[in-house]
């Protein structure tokens, strides 16, 4: 360990810009024995771990598990990373490290941070290739749990009660389950056979999945209290935020998670209505945020003419990533800083958002700086299409309140955050319909926060003691 001074900080290889261009394949080669062994070579082993403690939201084992893998332990640092993480091989690939654990390494400071999610995502893949297995017990015990979503927060807390022996059935509304992981994150970021490999691990350890089923359509809630001893919502946040500007509601506007999922369902081999083909067109989205870069990658890889994006702010305060900034960047799509839109309309004939030029002024409460427009400064990009990425909000749960669940004006669930219940005790939540649209490690971190009070409270209940006890 310690050797980052012999030893330089080394990112995945990535596929060459024109040959990634041509598909939706993961865009990353992650680390063999060799790669993945040296990186972690570089670990200081802090006495007070900052990745961990303060840059994971999971407070995952990362000095263990780099120190296990260094020393060629595979199996160890396989079980090390999966004992606090639902789904490593997919944290590390989606994670926004560069603000959190690696932006917490000490070597960040001059060296270069360890490259803790690409060996976080790396282990998992050489354990599965290399035939080694995840130990689940079985169902052991007679209370059952419905999850409501199979995306990253339901994910979490079906995988940790089922590691207590806790029979969770899950229920989905789409026809594939992953929720966000599987139609909102774009495959050249995350291989959807991840995804399918963690629910057929998780099927095996005794899940019951139950696709195509929707609340208030083809079950109740209310059912689902009757049914079962505790229920888990988290259902995510996939109503886009609007803009407030004129023409949104314009044919050629397309909401971004609108757009993202139906490109997913093209690749899955359903056809999708026609407007959804970007091929060459001049494609405009607006947003600075991860789901923006999406929208802009994956229409470079849908043919479109042109791609820009237009954010209000600069780049230094552009809330996406920066690793997909530049890869945004390298396959080809263009920055439009410090414009705000004014206006969606059809001009000469041609789609085009009326802009202004911005500035950014004092900062306000929340210690930002507030966005000024210039006066005289409108101007007009054309467009053939729009696509808003401006944040989700959650849609609401048919029965929630008539169950005694607490919400707040914006439709996000009101939970008591060191459990994960809500208003109804019978009833926990967690994940974007708790915090409106958050990270994936947030939410995988809410559902395993409500697994295990949910694991205390019935697991109490089947031995007769008290809760909490």
């Amino acid at each position: 360990m310690q050797n980052f001074l012999e030893t330089s900080r080394r990112d995945p290889e990535k596929i060459d810009v024109a040959e990634r261009l041509q598909n939706f394949e993961e865009i990353y080669r992650f680390f063999n024995n060799r790669q993945v062994r040296k990186q972690a070579e570089r670990c200081v082993q802090c006495g007070d771990p900052f990745c961990t403690t303060i840059g994971c939201p999971l407070q995952n084992h990362i000095p263990q598990w780099l120190e296990a893998i260094a020393a060629r332990d595979l199996e160890r640092a396989f079980l090390l990373s999966n004992e606090s993480s639902p789904f490593p091989e997919i944290l590390g690939r989606v994670c926004p490290q560069g603000i959190l654990c690696e932006g917490a390494c000490t070597l960040n400071d001059g060296h270069g941070a360890i490259t803790i999610g690409a060996i976080e995502a790396s282990i998992t893949d050489l354990a599965f290739n290399a035939g080694l297995q995840l130990p689940y017990p079985g169902i052991r015990h007679e209370p059952k749990v419905a999850v409501i979503g199979s995306g990253p927060a339901g994910i979490s807390c079906a995988h940790f009660l089922l590691r207590a022996g806790i029979g969770v059935d899950m229920y989905e509304r789409a026809e594939r389950p992953g929720g966000l992981l599987t139609y909102g994150i774009p495959g050249f970021k995350l291989d959807k056979g991840l995804i399918d490999r963690r629910f057929k691990l998780l099927r095996k350890a005794g899940l019951d999945l139950h696709l195509q089923q929707e609340i208030g359509e083809t079950l109740e809630l209310e059912t689902l209290q009757e049914k079962y001893a505790a229920i888990f919502v988290g259902i995510g946040a996939t109503k886009g935020k609007r803009a407030g500007i004129k023409g949104e509601e314009l044919p050629e506007v397309i909401p971004a998670m609108e757009y993202l999922t139906c490109k997913q369902h093209q690749i899955f081999g359903a056809e999708v209505d026609a407007r959804y083909n970007l091929r060459d067109k001049r494609v405009v989205v607006i947003g600075g945020g991860d789901t923006a870069m999406d929208c802009l990658r994956t229409a470079m890889r849908d043919g479109a003419e042109s791609v820009s994006c237009l954010y209000r702010r600069d780049m230094a305060n552009m809330p996406g990533s920066r690793k997909e900034y530049h890869n945004a960047v390298e396959e080809g799509v263009e920055f439009r800083f410090n414009l705000s839109p004014r206006e969606i309309r059809i001009k000469n004939h041609r789609l085009g958002i009326e802009v202004e030029k911005t500035q950014l002024g004092e900062a306000d409460e929340d210690g930002r700086q507030r966005v000024e427009i210039i006066p005289g400064s409108r101007r007009w990009i054309t467009a053939d299409v729009v696509i808003p990425a401006l944040g989700f909000e959650p849609e609401g749960l048919p029965g929630l309140l008539d169950a005694g669940v607490e919400c707040d004006q914006r439709g996000r669930v009101k939970i008591d955050p060191a459990s994960g219940v809500t208003s109804n005790p019978k009833i926990y939540a967690g994940g974007d319909c708790y915090r409106g649209a958050d990270l994936v490690v947030t939410a995988a971190a809410d559902g395993r926060r409500a697994a295990l009070a949910m694991m205390q409270k019935l697991l109490n209940r089947v031995s007769g003691l008290p809760a909490g006890v």
